[in-house]
């Protein structure tokens, strides 16, 4: 018997699969506990839909990634920070910094995205990866600078 798995099944496959399965673990076990349906013609052409529908989803956020991926290489984000002798910061910048400084300037980038090898502890201009996509991933120019009011 043909069935769509609805959820990931262990030993028979993930969740949008059509798979060959004996009539009883499908009666008994797959459909009692709705981890799949069966494969009929209009299922199928539901499940073709809804994987249609996806794919046309992850494109138009892979676009949306490298439209704002471009943006972001092009832009320079200014971040004042209190510093002492030799241009040492109390404190660090931090992701949550950079991630705000955007926000500032009308772009939301979410923290988790932004990745630092360690806290910014010096002034001075620093290179950051933003992964905005799995496929996507920008490089943003900081530049942490004196904060004139400390």
């Amino acid at each position: 018997m043909k069935v769509i798995l609805l959820a990931d099944v262990k030993g028979q496959g993930k969740a949008g699969e059509i798979k060959e399965v004996s009539e009883g673990y499908a009666r008994n076990y797959l459909f009692p506990r709705k981890l799949a349906v069966e494969a009929t013609p209009g299922q199928l052409q539901q499940l073709k839909a809804q994987q249609e529908a996806k794919a046309r989803r992850e494109a138009q956020e892979l676009a949306h990634a490298k439209a704002l991926a471009e943006k972001l290489s092009q832009i320079k984000v200014s971040i004042p920070a209190h510093a002492g002798e030799g241009g040492r910061l109390f404190g660090a910048v931090t992701s949550k910094h950079i991630s705000e400084a955007l926000a500032r300037m009308g772009i939301q980038v979410d923290k988790r995205k932004i990745h630092l090898e360690e806290p910014i502890k010096a002034l001075g201009g620093y290179h950051v990866q933003v992964r905005l996509h799995p496929e996507v991933t920008a490089d943003l120019t900081v530049f942490v600078e004196a904060d004139p009011s400390a």
